[in-house]
């Protein structure tokens, strides 16, 4: 049986190479910086893993959020699924199976980064999560442009 699902888009030109871009979606120290995270462990490769924390308490984080990566095309592509969370704030009210896929594409300013989250139910319990994905993306977009700046891209 299929379940119906709604995804979120979200795509923007950077003026760094699609080699540069694509790199900071794996590495972890640049991971940290675009997403505010506080620990990160990458192993970039088909299979391998993908994940990050958040908090001061290392012990204790208020989120985590881990995914094998399904499909890593060095510089244009890399698929996250089979995710797990763990989040303070309890558990997300709707079962879901989220697929992220990260798409570097060249661009005549540098390259552009799409990013497109798959696996939203089409139920109402699952549209402010929705929401609050669809500023989070807008968000870290924003991050990902002043890390760029901050290195001087």
């Amino acid at each position: 049986m299929t379940t119906e699902t709604r995804q979120h888009i979200h795509e923007e030109v950077f003026s760094v190479s699609p080699e540069r871009l694509f790199a900071i979606l794996h590495t972890p120290s640049a991971i940290r910086r675009w997403w505010s995270a506080a620990r990160v462990v990458v192993l970039p490769e088909p299979g391998g893993t993908w994940a990050a924390a958040w908090g001061d308490e290392e012990d204790d984080p208020d989120y985590i959020s881990v995914a094998k990566i399904r499909h890593f095309e060095r510089p244009r592509r890399m698929v996250l699924a089979d995710y797990n969370y763990l989040s303070r704030s309890g558990e997300l009210s709707f079962d879901a199976s989220f697929v992220v896929e990260f798409l570097v594409l060249s661009h005549p300013e540098g390259a552009v980064l799409r990013v497109t989250q798959d696996g939203f139910p089409v139920t109402t319990d699952a549209d402010d999560f929705l929401k609050g994905c669809v500023i989070g993306w807008r968000e870290t977009f924003a991050g990902i442009r002043k890390y760029f700046e901050d290195a001087g891209a």
